[in-house]
């Protein structure tokens, strides 16, 4: 069974959404904004939305924008639901990361069977990512989803945060440079130095308790990630 979110405001759309998805043995959720579509999205764990363009207060397409910034969100599958029926906007949607789209009025039927290519697709996604999930104790790094847990609670990281601890935890016992760790999670576009790389790091620990100990200052050098997470004295 699948948890699939509806951002969409029209009660009818909701309701045909909603009982065809459930008849298919799906877990649905409903957002009538865009606003209560993304504190779902934060509070839930979500296979698959369902994002209608036209929203109340912020439009489907800024929507699908902050989905697929935050990296604790930017893996779920995306299906755009339009009524405009431009061209322009299907384009845009779909630069933005969304998955796939249809057209209304849409055949239920048709849909349906895009939102099972999606999910399965997603699973199997998911199920290749699973040998590269790294976890250590209750600290749970999952690469495809962009976002790490806590005892099974997803904490939100910023990007760099996210590349920060990745890479660290995928050459766990190595020790880096910080000027290493920058070539390494740099985007070329965001400035990064060897002193906010420090920041960084700061940060990252103080939102992964209890597990920051994993992450060592390595005198002299720079940072690593312990494996075994014992931590040091003093």
């Amino acid at each position: 069974m699948s948890r699939i979110l509806i951002i969409e405001d029209e009660p009818d759309i909701q309701t045909v959404l909603r009982f065809n998805l459930e008849k298919d043995g799906h877990h649905v959720l409903v957002a009538a904004n865009g606003n209560d579509g993304l504190h779902e999205l934060r509070r839930s764990t979500i296979d698959l939305v369902l994002l209608d363009l036209m929203l109340p207060d912020r439009d489907g397409l800024e929507v699908c924008r902050v989905i697929r910034a935050d990296p604790s969100l930017a893996g779920i599958p995306v299906i755009m639901l339009t009524a405009k029926g431009e061209e322009s906007d299907v384009v845009i949607g779909l630069g933005l990361g969304a998955d796939d789209y249809v057209a209304k009025p849409f055949r239920i039927k048709e849909l349906m069977a895009r939102i099972k290519v999606r999910l399965l697709r997603s699973r199997e996604e998911t199920g290749d990512a699973e040998r590269r999930r790294l976890q250590f104790q209750g600290l749970v790094i999952d690469p495809v989803r962009h976002r790490v847990l806590i005892d099974d609670q997803v904490v939100q990281l910023t990007l760099t945060e996210f590349k920060l601890v990745h890479y660290l935890a995928s050459h766990a016992g190595i020790a880096y440079e910080r000027y290493g760790l920058l070539d390494r999670i740099g985007d070329g576009e965001s400035i990064v130095t060897d002193r906010t790389i420090d920041v960084h790091i700061r940060n990252l620990r103080r939102k992964i308790e209890p597990y920051d100990h994993f992450i060592e200052t390595v005198r002299g050098v720079g940072y690593r990630f312990s494996e075994l997470g014992v931590r040091e004295p003093g």
